[in-house]
């Protein structure tokens, strides 16, 4: 579970950057230990899935549009600690002054090397996302969260593809720091004009802690040219409310199944 003993004024998450490896932020690299549990099925049920789960999902989504006014802006940073909401991350450099942004955080009791191999498999068609899965399949997403550690998917390479949905254009991986940092950036495929232009990032951060455990962040940048169908695939309302609602769900499987391995 998350402490709560953690103080604001511990290490800030800024400093972890520097223990990056360095020359493996814009490059494919592995990671030497990884959990014992490594291609081996878990003993818990797979994420999201069943009615009870995707009514859960459409609850809190509905409940967030309607409570909007009154937590939007601590949604945005849900989890964060300190200046982690404003802190640089890295694949910041491909959103420099977005429109709008989230942050997320959570304390995870297991090592950056335990974090890493369920982040590296995200994907549709690969190890899914951990969230709704009975939902998101409801709107044609194919998605089937693992429960296991999947061996081909655990190097993700600068330059592949990850898909969210089959029918939507993917995501590209712009940076591979395994086990700290993975940076998908995407856009829209066809432009309607030359003035028509949007990007928008999805970043995760793994920073580790005094005592052995993890920070885990997620960041989220977009910025977009006006006109109402860009503005409707990459503006804040309403697809921040559903990321929100399947990041967190997210966040929290891939603490829950890290601390299990």
């Amino acid at each position: 579970m998350a402490r709560t003993d953690r103080v604001d004024d511990r290490a800030k998450f800024g400093g972890a950057l520097d223990d990056f490896p360095k020359g493996q932020m814009a490059k494919q690299s592995g990671v030497t230990d990884m959990p014992k549990a490594l291609g081996r099925r878990n003993a818990t049920p797979s994420p999201g899935v069943g009615a009870l789960a995707a009514l859960e999902g459409a609850a809190l989504i509905v409940w967030n549009l309607i409570a909007t006014p009154f937590i939007g802006r601590k949604r945005l940073r849900w989890g964060t600690v300190g200046t982690e909401a404003i802190d640089p991350l890295p694949g910041d450099e491909h959103v420099l002054e977005p429109k709008w942004s989230y942050t997320l955080g959570v304390d995870i009791d297991a090592a950056p090397e335990q974090v890493w191999p369920w982040i590296a498999q995200l994907g549709q068609g690969r190890g899914g996302f951990y969230t709704y899965q009975t939902l998101e399949n409801m709107v044609g997403c194919k998605i089937a969260n693992t429960t296991e550690v999947i061996p081909q998917h655990q190097h993700p390479a600068v330059g592949k593809e990850i898909y969210l949905h089959p029918a939507v254009p993917p995501m590209r991986i712009e940076a591979a720091s395994p086990p700290h940092a993975l940076v998908l950036a995407g856009s829209p495929p066809d432009i309607d004009a030359e003035e028509t232009w949007a990007m928008s990032t999805w970043q995760f951060v793994v920073s580790p802690q005094p005592d052995g455990s993890s920070r885990f962040l997620t960041r989220g940048r977009s910025d977009y040219s006006s006109g109402w169908k860009v503005r409707l695939a990459f503006g804040r309302f309403p697809i921040e409310v559903i990321t929100f609602v399947m990041s967190r769900k997210m966040m929290l499987e891939i603490k829950r199944l890290a601390e299990l391995s």
